[in-house]
Parts: structure tokens; sequence; C-alpha cells
């Protein structure tokens, strides 16, 4: 490489960088800043276009990849960025073309969606999140980060922190469900985990908050659909996890397909900049979604041209995919339609994130092929995602403590999950290594082996629709599954079962029926398989429904059929995993961070609504005329957030107080005493509520503000204690102030949302 700096000034700016993730302090920000601009200095215009431009590797002939097209443009100085290439040997030779035949020899940076893992995969980021284990979380990170890095990829589009309430929206999956406190804890955690302590280290990633902004909130819950809210909502609701990741020092934001105030968030400057960049302080980069710039002319907003100047001036940093950018803005910059300016903060932004990164220093930083293999998919990594994954999965149900099983007699496992490998992942699985995973059914085998006998059978199709069934299981480079004969697939699964001791039936959402674009209307367990749990139930044995989810769904009849069930979220050790919890090695202690409904026409459904002037309780079991209830269904959720049970219990005591006023300049402690009142430790999550009863507007009748997860022996008793702050009582009131307001409150402490377990205080 040919270096536009000197070694010195180089080793100056890296060392800097290593007192912060992102917040330097103001000398080396100005030192980053002088570098960079000494290299803008010598580039053209189109060049700094150039980096505005994110391009998919495509097929990329390692042995001349100067001939390909991606690999002229890269030449030419006309590409800042790739995405979706994870093939080391590919994305080394585009990196040499960068750095050893473009003219000013700036590096790539290389992005992927390293969504919950590279190749050693964790559950679902809703899994994730229903483990409560914000240490855990940002570990899973770091280990994606350390995978991804050792494979070339120094970007993931990463953390997905939108508040989803309505779980028709398929990408309720990859987000942390329906609560700002929890999710903002989560969010913080995915950043550090990913950025680490110094971004120019070969482990380090840079991390992308997305979607920017509420998207999460798409009108019945159908992707990519209309968002609209108040601002009053926007704050106190839906935006705090962004800006918790923005406080984490999250290096780069994404916006959102979603329209905000009318305008798609890619080319809103009240968003991008105003809020962003202006009231947040933001000053990393932002790059839109794919090809969203594109996707404005469908909202009605122009054509390519004038679309692409809206979302630069907005405060749009680099493009993904459309190309608008280095098609349109030479042109526009002529005709005035944007500035010189513009175009150098955009170019500044993207050229300042590499820096960062220390990719100028060493451009093939993630491309030392010798750590590859011990760092991916490796023995240690596989351990702890096998124990974390056990602690994702929610036990919902337990009819006479089935669960757990005794290692002995005959098992069935039954259903279409049993024997899929690479559906065992989940979505935004893009990196697997399906082949090197575990099927359920191999993983009972080897658990089992000389103490029970296994017997397997598929038994239905996902879905009622070959078409559907194809388009859901071929995800990001899935084997299609085979389609059977239904009749047939029913009643090889019913003659396996018939003589087994106990059932276990693997059944639910496939990979790619959960995430981008695959909303559900109906969120009951499809007819094929609905159809076989029913007659698997007709044989009089004990059946364990294990749940695959990435979204709250309705499990109204296996709750009233089935004698237990367990929420599972995925994951390339789900298989060993489950053993541990099925068969008593491990304890679940997952919690929902999502509420479950009783019916898809609940939907939105979510545990910290705003009360009504009729309101009527979530547990009345009376429909109530001229009150605000449905007459065929009640209020609340089956399963609330926050609820999960163990293979013991806990007892809580009332709520204490050591004092029943506070002021600004004061705090109080709430405490419980909880007791395992079983036979085997557990794990309990305990859960703090805050309810405002006097504000100056309508406030949520709870919403979560700590939490404590605490292991007890059985027997054991131990007293939790929170301390309620000022901090805790805020939130934005009319003028948009972050304010704490006088008058009383009630504090709950419990097991999940619906405690009613409280004590009341005065904030004066």
């Amino acid at each position: 490489m040919i270096s536009l700096f000197s070694r010195k000034q180089i080793a100056r700016f890296c060392m800097a960088l290593t007192a912060s993730t992102l917040s330097f302090a103001s000398a080396v920000q100005a030192q980053a800043i002088a570098e960079v601009e000494e290299l803008m200095s010598k580039m053209t215009l189109h060049e700094k276009i150039g980096q505005l431009n994110q391009l998919i590797g495509g097929d990329i002939n390692t042995g001349s990849p100067q001939n390909t097209n991606i690999g002229r443009q890269v030449v030419n100085g006309e590409v800042g960025s790739i995405l979706n290439t994870n093939d080391p040997e590919k994305i080394l030779a585009l990196q040499r073309l960068a750095v050893e035949k473009s003219r000013l020899h700036i590096p790539l940076l290389v992005g992927l969606d390293v969504v919950h893992g590279y190749q050693t995969i964790f559950p679902l980021p809703l899994g994730m999140a229903a483990t409560w284990d914000i240490e855990k979380i940002e570990k899973s990170a770091r280990i994606a980060a350390i995978e991804s890095s050792a494979n070339g990829i120094g970007w993931t589009f990463s953390p997905m922190v939108d508040i989803c309430i309505d779980p028709r929206w398929g990408r309720q999956a990859e987000g942390a469900g329906e609560d700002p406190y929890l999710g903002s804890l989560i969010a913080q955690a995915f950043v550090r985990g990913y950025q680490g302590v110094d971004l120019t280290d070969k482990a380090s990633i840079l991390a992308c908050v997305k979607h920017f902004a509420l998207y999460g909130a798409a009108e019945s819950g159908r992707d990519y659909n209309t968002v609209d809210m108040s601002r009053l909502r926007m704050y106190n609701q839906f935006l705090p996890p962004y800006k918790a990741a923005i406080d984490a020092g999250v290096g780069t934001v994404m916006s959102s397909f979603n329209v905000v105030d009318y305008v798609p968030a890619t080319a809103n400057k009240w968003l991008l900049t105003d809020l962003l960049r202006r009231e947040w302080a933001f000053k990393g980069m932002v790059v839109t979604d794919y090809a969203s710039i594109d996707e404005m002319e469908s909202h009605g907003m122009g054509n390519k041209k004038s679309n692409a100047v809206n979302a630069l001036k907005a405060g749009t940093d680099m493009e993904m995919v459309s190309q608008a950018f280095i098609t349109t803005l030479e042109e526009s910059l002529k005709e005035g339609l944007v500035t010189q300016e513009e175009i150098d903060r955009a170019c500044r932004n993207v050229l300042t994130a590499k820096y960062k990164l220390g990719l100028f220093a060493n451009p093939y930083k993630y491309l030392d092929g010798k750590v590859s293999k011990d760092l991916t998919y490796c023995k240690a990594h596989k351990e702890f995602a096998r124990e974390f994954t056990a602690e994702s999965f929610v036990l919902l149900k337990n009819k006479d403590n089935l669960l757990p099983l005794q290692k002995k007699g005959t098992i069935a496992l039954i259903g279409p999950l049993a024997q899929t490998r690479d559906n065992i992942t989940g979505s935004w699985s893009v990196a697997q290594a399906a082949e090197k995973y575990t099927t359920l059914f191999e993983g009972f085998q080897r658990a089992l082996k000389g103490k029970a006998k296994v017997v397997c059978a598929q038994g239905s199709n996902f879905v009622d629709n070959e078409q559907w069934q194809d388009a859901v299981t071929k995800g990001h480079g899935n084997q299609k599954m085979t389609w059977l004969d239904e009749e047939k697939a029913l009643a090889e699964a019913v003659d396996a079962a018939r003589n087994a001791d106990v059932i276990i039936c693997a059944v639910g959402e496939c990979a790619w029926m959960n995430g981008e674009g695959t909303s559900r209307a109906d969120l009951s367990l499809p007819a094929p398989q609905h159809r076989l749990l029913a007659a698997l139930a007709s044989l009089g044995k004990p059946v364990v429904m294990l749940n695959f989810a990435g979204r709250a769904t309705v499990l109204n009849w296996e709750n009233d059929n089935i004698d237990a069930i367990l929420n599972v979220w995925y994951g390339s050790e789900c298989a060993d995993a489950l053993v541990d919890v099925l068969f008593g090695d491990a304890n679940p202690c997952g919690r929902l961070t999502v509420s479950m409904p009783r019916s898809s026409a609940q939907l939105p459904i979510y545990y910290n609504h705003l009360n009504t002037g009729r309101p009527v309780a979530d547990d009345e079991k009376e429909y109530k005329i001229f009150m605000s209830n449905y007459q065929d269904v009640r209020n609340g959720a089956l399963f609330p957030f926050g609820f999960g049970l163990s293979y013991t219990t806990f007892e809580y005591s009332p709520v204490r107080l050591s004092a029943t006023t506070m002021d600004a300049k004061s705090s109080l402690k709430a405490s419980v005493t909880v007791t395992n009142t079983g036979k085997r430790e557990g794990t309990e999550v305990v859960q703090l509520y805050l309810h405002d009863k006097s504000a100056s507007i309508s406030r949520p009748v709870k919403e979560l503000k700590s939490f404590k997860r605490i292991t007890l022996k059985a027997g054991e008793s131990r007293t939790v204690e929170f301390e309620v702050t000022e901090e805790m009582l805020k939130f934005y009131n009319q003028q948009l102030q972050f304010v704490a307001e006088p008058g009383a409150f009630e504090i709950f402490i419990g097991p999940d949302s619906s405690t009613r377990n409280k004590a009341e205080f005065c904030f004066n």
C-alpha cells in the first residue's frame, strides 16, 4: 500500500483511538478530522461520491477480479463499501483492488447482516432478550464480532432496536421486544460487544443501530408499511433504544424504509439531522437500508435524481445498492441542487468511520486466514452458545410437572423441525455452516444413547400451501424442504408415537417464517402442524410442545390441550440446549419480552399501554357492556410480558418501601423477599414496574424500570432491593421536556408485568 500519511501520523491516530470506542476526546477528534481533510483535498468529486456508494460484493472471480463490473468500479474509486459477501477470498480480492489498484488506495468497508452470530449462531435477538441477561447478550455480540472479523467483516448491520408491539410484523424476531427500558439496555450491550473497547482492535467491528426510526410500528404489522404517530409517543415509547445506542457510542446508523411524518426516513431531515445529529449529537455515519432511495419513488416522492438530492440533504451519508448518488449527484451539483459542502460532509463521515476502524493503518486487518479457522465456531464459542441458548427458552406451561423428563423408555420426537439442519438456526443466519450443526434428532440420539429409545417422524408440512412452503424454507441459501403427502406423513407420525412413553413435538415457524418480509395475519399454529399436534394429543400420551417462533404467537388451543409448552428461539446449539433443559440438566429461566396474545384480532398488544376512560382489567373474565373490552376475547395477553415458568417455584413477600415520599434530592428503597419454594435450584427475574397516577399527560398502566436476575437454592430466601430515583420517574411532557412531575406513584415488584404486588409513594 502507498500510504498518504507518515507512519508516525497513523501511529498517533491509532494510539488515540484506544481511549474509547467512538467518543473521541476533542484533541484526538481534531487530529482525525485533519487527516481526513488532507485525504479529501486529494480526491476528485467523483471519488468523493464513490465513497458514498455501497454495492453487493457479487460473483467476484478471485483470479481476475478487476475484470468484473464491481472490480472495475472499485479500481475507479466508485465504491466505498461492499455488503453481503462473507467469502474471505473474495473480500481479499476486492480489498487488494481498492488498496493496490485505485488511485488513492482507500480501503473498502465490508458489511454483513451478522444479526445473531456468524457461524456460532445464538438464539434470535428476541430470544436473547428473553434471557434478561445483559452480560451474556454483550458476550454473544463479542463472539459474533470475533468470528466476523476473522472472516473479513468489519461492519455488522446490527443491533435492530425497533420496538415492536404487533407480532404480525415478522421482524419482531430481530429486536428485543416491546419494552423501551429493556430494549435500551440490550441495544447498548450489543454496541459494546461488537465495538469492544478499541475499534482498531482486529476483533472489533462497527455496529449499526437500525432501523431509524419507528419501523417496528408498521400499520397492521405489514412489513414496509406506513408508520404515523405523535412526537410524544415517539419520545416516550419508540425512540429510547435508538438514543441508548447513540449514547453507547454506536458508529453507524441505518435509516428505515418507513415514512416518519409522511416523509421517508431516508430523506427525513428532521429525523436524520435535527434529531439524530443536533439533538442527540451523533457524530458517526448514516447508511440507507437496501435500495431505499429507489423505493422513495413508490412513496410518491419523485425520481431517482430528486430522491438522491433529498436523501443527501437530509443527512444520509452512504446509500445501499441503489447507486443513486454515484449516478446523479455530479449533475445535481452542477445544477445547484446540492452543495459541495453536503457531499463533503457525507464523504467525511464515511472516511472517518474507516479511520476509526484502523483500516488506513491496516486495510487487511480482518483478512488473516490463519486465525479464521481457530476462531470460527470453535469449542469455547459453542459451549457458551449452548448455555446461553438453554437460558433463552421460555417455559409457558408444565402441567403436573411433566418436565423435566426422565432419560428412559421410548421418546417420540415428531414434527417438521425435528430433523432439519439449516432451519434450526432461525432467520438471518446468513453466514451459517449448516453442515456443522446438529439436528434435534441427532442431539437426542446422542444424549439418550443406552438410556432411552428415540423414534422420529416429520408428520406434516410447515404450511398448507406448497408455494408458500418453498418460499419460507429457502431463505438465504437454506435447502428447500420436500413437500409431503400429508395423510401419509400424519399416519407415519401417529404410528411412531403410538407406543412411546412421551411425545415431544417440534413445530412452529421454520427459519424464514419470521424476519424481513414475513408478515403473518394469523399467528396461530399453521393448519398442517395443528392437525399433527391434535392427532398426537388424541393418543392420550404426555405431549411436550416445542414452539419454535421468532415472534409472539397464539397458543390458546395448545394451552388448553397440551401438557407442556416450551418456547424455543433457534440457534446452532439448539439441539443440545434442548436436551439440557428437557431432561433437567438445566432449569428453564427465560422470560417473555413480548405479550403473547389470545387472538390475532387483539393486535397490537403490549403491557405498557395507556388506560382508557372506561378500563377493564386484563384479568377480567366477563364481558362488560359500555366498557373498553371485547365481547368474545378478554383484554389481556394469554402469557404476559415478563412471564416464564421454572422447574421450581418462587414466592414474593409484599413490597416494602424505605419511605413513602421522596424528592429530586433523595431516593427511596423498594424491596421484596423472594423465596424458592420448590425442590431444586432456579433463577428468577425479579421485575420492578412503576405507574404515574397524576401526571400532566396520560401515562402507561405500568412501565418496567429495573430488574434483577437471582439464583436461589431450594428453600433459600433473599431480599432483593431496588433504589428508586428521580430519573426513573421522568418522561417527555407535552413540550417534549424530560421531566419528573410531583404526585402519587405505584410501584410493583413481581415475576411478570401482571403482578399486583404493589406499594405507593409520593414524589414532591
